[in-house]
């Protein structure tokens, strides 16, 4: 779901991830998906019900800094195009997102 509760074609956005990050890193998984749930505090709290899916991809700390830029293009086009709040992703423990405001819908 998007962050206004619209269906987002989550396969072509898997594929995308898979396809981004084993070109990057020379590898990624998808699992199956969840269920989940996101705050939008830019909506007042409104709670957005999702079925996300975790992608996990093992590389180096030098391989992270060497494809930063198109990492963050990717995260950055994705989460535009399927109108999200926030991209999170995790590096080594560290939870971190690109979040996106109202109006950069």
């Amino acid at each position: 779901m998007d962050r206004f509760g619209k269906p987002v074609d989550q396969e072509y956005w898997v594929t995308e991830s898979l396809t981004t990050l084993g070109t990057l890193f020379g590898g990624t998984t998808a699992f199956p998906q969840g269920r989940g749930v996101w705050r939008d505090d830019e909506r007042g709290g409104h709670l957005v019900h999702d079925a996300p899916v975790i992608i996990q991809s093992y590389t180096s700390v030098g391989a992270i800094d060497r494809q930063a830029p198109k990492l963050r293009e990717f995260l950055v086009r994705m989460g535009k195009e399927a109108s999200q709040g926030a991209v999170g992703f995790v590096i080594d423990r560290t939870y971190l997102e690109i979040r996106f405001a109202l109006e950069d819908k």
